[in-house]
């Protein structure tokens, strides 16, 4: 058999060890995602009650959770609300979405959310701010991280978007839009020109809040999927 034959079976099991070794661990977090929604004095109690529930009707639908609880490690997800240059309330702190009961915390969470005020304008820069501070707390070995944010009006007090992504940390955070229609006639020239920013970011449009669920359904799932269908579309 000779020296080196004599011990062929060791080499080659000693190979396929460093091969799994070597190999590259699977991303604890793929993905951290903040949902930013409008509660500025622009969005009445009803319409804020249609994108409350939409959002949770959104995230508790089968197509969603099963893009959730798809193999490649976890998701987190947090929840704020904006409206005024100080007016931000953190509904949901980032919770990690690893099985079907998470996501009904999460949903039930969502669902009884509670409007802080209703009484200022729209600052999207502070919200935009606000989104980047609380990435920051986000899990450090998260592959993505994603600020959802939904309104029906440009930015009307404050510094803007641009500014905001020139004076916080917006380093590999992907800011994508969904924009009400109905409200303002410049919102979705300003969310596509603003607001949007990074790789593959995009715009969802919803046609009035009753479609506010339809709108965030198919945002999430392009989101938690990873889709990249273009560069800045609108739909």
């Amino acid at each position: 058999m000779g020296e080196h034959g004599k011990y062929r079976l060791l080499v080659r099991l000693a190979a396929f060890l460093s091969g799994l070794v070597a190999a590259p661990a699977e991303a604890a977090c793929r993905l951290a995602l903040a949902l930013a929604i409008d509660a500025s004095s622009s969005v009445d109690a009803h319409e804020y009650k249609l994108q409350r529930d939409g959002l949770a009707a959104a995230l508790n639908a089968p197509d969603i959770r099963q893009a959730i609880l798809q193999p490649g490690g976890d998701m987190v997800l947090s929840v704020f609300e904006w409206s005024g240059r100080f007016q931000q309330k953190l509904q949901l702190d980032w919770t990690p979405m690893r099985s079907p009961d998470d996501i009904t915390r999460a949903v039930a969470t969502i669902a009884a959310m509670r409007r802080v005020t209703s009484e200022f304008p729209t600052a999207l820069g502070s919200a935009l701010g606000y989104g980047a501070q609380l990435m920051v707390r986000a899990p450090d070995d998260c592959a993505r991280r994603v600020i959802d944010v939904s309104g029906d009006g440009a930015n009307n007090q404050g510094f803007g978007p641009r500014l905001a992504y020139r004076h916080f940390p917006f380093d590999g955070v992907t800011v994508n839009g969904l924009v009400v229609l109905g409200h303002g006639p410049t919102v979705l020239v300003h969310y596509r020109d603003e607001v949007l920013r990074g790789p593959g970011a995009f715009l969802e449009i919803a046609r009035g809040y009753a479609d506010f669920e339809r709108a965030m359904g198919r945002k999430l799932f392009r989101e938690i999927s990873d889709l990249m269908v273009g560069a800045r579309p609108t739909q």
